[in-house]
């Protein structure tokens, strides 16, 4: 065998092989600002040596709907709101965690996913059908009596089985699709409670908020925080923040029953309430509003008001690790989801940057060592970076003027509430002294548009009452005990067994 052939079969360079050696600093771009950055990358890079032992914790941070596209615009954003530069800035999760793998989003039944089968995926290692939450592949969507059979056993609550304390965050309702995934199992994500329960359900199937309350894996949450109350409450009880909203129940005071469940336990509901729970807090149940919490731009911070998640994922930690054996926390950044349904981008990125402060928070917090922390995505949106704006340029701002003579934005969507519709009132136009050539289009032009308010909705393609998701993969980070296997193209479902390994629980042996 040639010395080419033997090199292929190896997998090495030939160019490797043949090339001769060189000092790097004979060449003309040595002393190049940029070669020196990637020097000083690569040195770090070399530095880092994989984590082979035990987890005492895990903590995963889900941010709902987190692109790649979504993750770049951040971290511009971020660093053009510090007044550095935002191009080659970085959040927090990508300084902290070096391990990084791009993940397939695709579920058993859809090329595109939703939150219940991609939050299963990544806490019970199964990919299952759009719409249900902690079965496998044979439930049947909406058919409560599929549903005994097909349940799964979630990293939650395995964790609390073996003895561990376990948390969820959620900037989201606590029943929504993703923190439900820790404890949850129906073939409906929309049974939040026993008002949405079909008629063949009821008695058989219980609603996702009873089952957090009724949850019977060891000792139980130890700390639950999030929105959604109004699911709790019934239908007869004012809401504490609101009084002209009722809660959502008519079987049961679900607040009650969790108080008298847990003597040990404390209920929050605002900001005033969360503040006050002091060291001797060992679990808390905290709804801090009655659907969704706000978003990160709008959060009021009042003592009436809402903790951020750096606040909550930092009093979680607080708490669980007072169990000697260790934890799980989810944390879901979860509104970064909401906003890009909505169209806008602005909510989305402040949002995202929200949880790189989160994970920062949650890395001081811990010893990393024997922490696995993870940063990853249920899945993607068609939310893109585009146009040729120069470096520096507003990422919120205006890219440049297309062929239709109207200002576009570097920020868009394939589909959405931004997208004009033609009709009588909103015939095609192109704008005053464009050329004659230039196309028609039933386009707003930006160029008076004030681009980077918060409120302003992203142009989209496709006219849509609410922004899709998409299918393309997302991306995990990682460090911690166990994180180095986060590499190459990995399955959604593959985060749980990774996890599993790193906590050593039974059925990862």
């Amino acid at each position: 065998m040639t010395s080419f052939a033997r090199a292929l079969v190896a997998g090495v360079s030939v160019i490797a092989l043949t090339a001769p050696a060189f000092a790097q600093s004979t060449l003309p771009q040595a002393d190049d600002s940029y070669f020196l950055a990637a020097q000083a990358e690569l040195a770090a890079k070399e530095a880092v040596q994989p984590n082979t032992g035990k987890a005492k914790n895990v903590i995963m941070f889900i941010v709902d709907g987190l692109s790649v596209p979504t993750i770049t615009a951040a971290r511009i954003l971020e660093g053009q709101n510090a007044g550095v530069d935002g191009e080659s800035h970085s959040l927090a999760f990508e300084k902290l965690l070096p391990h990084t793998a791009l993940v397939k989003t695709y579920t058993h039944d859809s090329q595109v996913a939703d939150s219940a089968p991609t939050a299963t995926a990544i806490t019970s290692g199964v990919k299952s059908l759009n719409g249900t939450i902690g079965v496998d592949q044979t439930a049947v969507l909406e058919d409560c009596s599929s549903q005994a059979g097909s349940t799964t056993k979630s990293i939650f609550e395995q964790a609390e089985e073996a003895g561990l304390a376990t948390g969820i965050i959620s900037t989201a309702r606590i029943t929504h699709a993703t923190p439900a995934a820790a404890y949850a199992h129906t073939v409906a994500r929309d049974w939040e409670n026993d008002t949405q329960l079909p008629e063949d359900a009821v008695g058989t199937c219980a609603d996702i908020a009873a089952q957090l309350v009724d949850w019977s894996f060891g000792d139980g949450f130890e700390v639950a925080f999030g929105g959604g109350r109004a699911n709790f409450m019934l239908d007869s009880q004012a809401d504490p923040e609101d009084a002209t909203r009722m809660g959502a129940r008519k079987d049961r005071d679900l607040i009650a029953d969790w108080q008298a469940k847990h003597n040990d336990g404390t209920y929050v509901w605002n900001q005033e309430g969360f503040d006050a729970l002091g060291a001797d807090t060992t679990r808390v149940l905290g709804l801090f509003n009655g659907s969704h919490m706000q978003y990160e731009a709008d959060r009021e911070k009042d003592a009436g008001g809402e903790p951020s998640i750096a606040q909550m994922t930092t009093k979680a930690i607080e708490i669980l690790e007072k169990n000697d054996t260790g934890y799980v926390l989810m944390v879901e950044g979860g509104r970064v989801d909401h906003a890009h349904h909505a169209g806008n981008a602005a909510r989305a990125l402040t949002d995202t940057i929200a949880v790189s402060e989160a994970v920062q928070a949650a890395y001081d917090a811990v010893n990393p060592e024997e922490t696995l922390i993870l940063v990853t995505a249920d899945h993607s949106h068609v939310f893109t970076i585009a146009g040729y704006p120069v470096r520096g340029n507003p990422i919120l701002g205006i890219a440049g003027t297309a062929d239709d003579g109207k200002a576009y934005t570097t920020l868009g969507y394939m589909n959405g509430p931004g997208a004009a519709s033609y009709d009588e009132a909103n015939p095609p136009t192109r704008p005053e002294g464009a050329d004659a050539d230039a196309p028609l289009t039933i386009r707003a032009d930006l160029k008076d548009v004030d681009t980077t308010d918060i409120d302003f909705l992203q142009q989209a393609l496709i006219p849509m009452g609410s922004e899709s998701h998409a299918g393309d993969d997302v991306t995990i980070f990682a460090q911690g005990p166990q994180g180095y296997l986060f590499d190459g193209v990995i399955e959604q479902n593959m985060i749980y067994h990774v996890m599993a390994k790193a906590l050593e629980l039974n059925a990862a042996k």
